[in-house]
This record gives structure tokens, sequence and C-alpha cells, in this order.
């Protein structure tokens, strides 16, 4: 399945396929260092702010209020990039973008339900590309996007 890239420009000079789960992986070793650094930042904000410069206590208000801002900081990063880039900066080495099934950019609601299943079933749903035609994932149906390579043609 071949997708044209922005299908109402009649001059466009790219095309694109489902990715593979191989590269769906590359990228997301890439994007671990980003979420790596945003933990960082998260926690050293969390031992800013609470009383003695202490980590969490387990089970606390505290650690659930931590974990809360560690997906809500990891669900902007990719929502965001994938709303205005297309891709995060672990898929732009790898010609990755999230797509509607007509090669256009997805709106918030997708994103968002992209985003919520892929986490919440802790990168599980990204196993259904191997069997799906198109190399979808579940979070990808759920939220009707689509992972394509960008082909660039040569002009």
């Amino acid at each position: 399945m071949i997708i044209r890239m922005n299908p109402d420009t009649p001059d466009t000079k790219q095309s694109a396929a489902p990715a593979n789960l191989g590269w769906r992986l590359l990228a997301m070793v890439y994007d671990a260092v980003i979420a790596l650094a945003l933990l960082f930042v998260i926690s050293a904000l969390s031992l800013a702010v609470l009383p003695g410069h202490k980590p969490v206590t387990p089970g606390s208000a505290a650690s659930y209020g931590v974990f809360a801002a560690i997906w809500g900081v990891l669900g902007a990063y990719a929502v965001l990039s994938w709303r205005f880039g297309g891709q995060t900066i672990g898929m732009k080495p790898w010609r990755l973008k999230v797509v509607t099934a007509h090669g256009l950019r997805p709106g918030w609601r997708a994103l968002g339900i992209r985003y919520a299943v892929a986490s919440l079933t802790l990168g599980a749903a990204l196993l259904w590309s191997v069997f799906d035609p198109e190399r979808r994932g579940l979070h990808d149906i759920a939220a009707g996007t689509l992972l394509v390579r960008v082909k660039t043609k040569s002009a």
C-alpha cells in the first residue's frame, strides 16, 4: 500500500508505505533517550518541591502525582510532536510519520487516543502491526492513524 502524502497538493514529491515493526522499534530506541531526559527533569522538579527534598514514598499520594506527571509530560511530547511535525525526534532519522489513512495530519483527539492506547497497553498494542495487512498497531486502529515511512522521490 503506497500513500500519497498531502494528496490535495498536486506537486507533491512524497509517497509513503506503512512502517514495519523494525522501523518502529528503532524510533523507540531514539525516543527512549528523550524520555529519559524528561524523566530526569520531572524527578528533579519533584525533589525540588517536596518537603525536605526527599524522594516520594512509594504508594503515597505524591508518588501517584509524580507518576501522573511523567505520563502527562511524555504524552505531551508525543502528541505535540505528532501534531506539529508528524513525527517525534526518534522518528525523524527513519523518515517515519503519523498520518491519517488519507495521508493527512491527524487531529488532537486521534493523537490523544493513539498515545493513551499505546501507553496503557505498555506497548503491547504495537505487536498487532506484525499481523495487520496495513501494519497498524492497535493504537493506530483505535485512533484511525497510520505510521508510514516516507519515500522522497528525486526531482
